[in-house]
């Protein structure tokens, strides 16, 4: 009886050293399709693409996970999370107070404002809110810009977008005097010539300073700091930058 209680219990220690602790997961990431360069749908290949793609890729390499990219409107993302249709945000999105009681955020990836856009063929020297008093100016919906824009009492109206490309178009076009969107997503746009009736106020100082992080849900400790761990490493071995080059960031 000693004998085959030695034998069973061998077998079991060494059947529990060929499992690993952790199996290789894989995790279904909600990035939207129309926040380039951060993430947005490259119609050559029919997959997002992006700088937050290119980091959880090296994120879940660095975990041993593999990652299943969901496309998503942008106020779709949260809700998605919470409600587990997805494991992972990696999009443009600030990490604001608000959010942060909804979901956990990482450490920042990369951190900016927004942009004033206005017509090309709008000369003036805008520099802040007070400059478009009485103004209809255009915001996507979901993002950090709105409440601010809405609480400052100075537009006519502000108008709710689904995404930047629809305000940058109604800005070209005069139906709106101006919109107010991701400085980075903006600027990237104009340097590819696809809004040439657009510009970027140069003198216009954002309201609006925000940085971006890798979303979670609540009570995922060990992943945020695996998730943490992969960031920092990133950072310190030149990952990040290069990916950042590498989208004109």
């Amino acid at each position: 009886m000693k004998r085959a209680s030695l034998i069973s219990c061998l077998a079991l220690v060494l059947g529990m050293a060929s499992t690993p602790f952790a199996a290789a997961a894989t995790l279904k990431v909600g990035s939207t399709p129309t926040g380039v360069p951060f993430t947005f749908l490259d119609t050559k290949t029919n997959t997002i693409q992006g700088v937050m793609v290119d980091v959880m890729a090296e994120v879940a390499k660095d975990a041993g996970d593999t990652v299943q990219i969901e496309p998503l409107s942008f106020s779709a993302l949260i809700p998605s999370l919470t409600s587990s249709k997805i494991d992972v945000i990696s999009a443009a999105m600030f990490a604001t107070a608000a959010r942060k009681e909804v979901i956990d955020f990482t450490d920042t990836v990369y951190g900016y404002g927004e942009a004033l856009v206005v017509g090309s063929s709008d000369t003036k020297d805008y520099k802040s809110f007070d400059d478009l008093k009485g103004a209809t100016i255009g915001v996507q919906v979901g993002t950090a810009f709105v409440e601010p824009l809405k609480k400052s009492g100075a537009f006519a109206e502000v108008k709710i977008y689904d995404s930047i490309q629809d305000i940058m178009r109604d800005v070209g076009a005069g139906r709106i005097k101006a919109g107010f969107a991701d400085y980075p997503i903006v600027a990237y746009q104009i340097a590819q010539g696809n809004f040439p009736g657009v510009r970027i106020a140069p003198a216009y100082t954002p309201v609006v300073k925000g940085e971006i992080g890798i979303g979670l849900r609540k009570g995922e400790a060990a992943t945020l700091a695996k998730f943490n761990a992969s960031i920092a490493k990133m950072k310190a071995d030149g990952r990040l930058a290069a990916i950042l080059k590498k989208w004109g960031l």
